[in-house]
């Protein structure tokens, strides 16, 4: 879901002046959003290939070393998570019909309620 939408700069700040998985063109170009100190509430897109449409951008982003996020970047740095990574990147209907599916599959998760279930009041920990 990562394909659209965009991160506050306190999110992100870390991974672009410390990590050293990212491709430093696209963090520089990040850095002018935001600074080193400051800034936090500043956004960025999670996808700068294509922000604002459902594509499989994200992925290649992922493969050239362009995650915003360090746990974006994550999923392709080495991880079992990889061939599924660069199997997106290169086949968007892969991507799509998978998407589909997980979707239609927690369409039909059941909520859970009464002792069954729980209201998170900071979604952040359990109760």
């Amino acid at each position: 879901s990562h394909t659209t939408g965009k991160a506050r700069c306190l999110l992100f700040r870390n991974r672009i002046y410390n990590e050293t998985n990212i491709d430093s063109e696209f963090a520089k170009s990040i850095q002018s959003n935001c600074p080193s100190s400051g800034g936090g509430d500043n956004l960025s897109p999670l996808d700068d290939g294509s922000p604002v449409i459902f594509d499989n951008s994200y992925f290649k982003n992922l493969v050239n070393n362009k995650g915003l996020l360090h746990s974006d970047q994550a999923l392709f740095n080495g991880s079992s998570m990889d061939s599924q990574v660069a199997t997106y990147s290169e086949n968007p209907i892969t991507f799509y019909v998978d998407f589909a599916n997980a979707m239609v599959k927690m369409g039909n998760l059941s909520v859970l309620t009464g002792t069954d279930g729980e209201i998170h009041t900071n979604c952040r920990k359990v109760n």
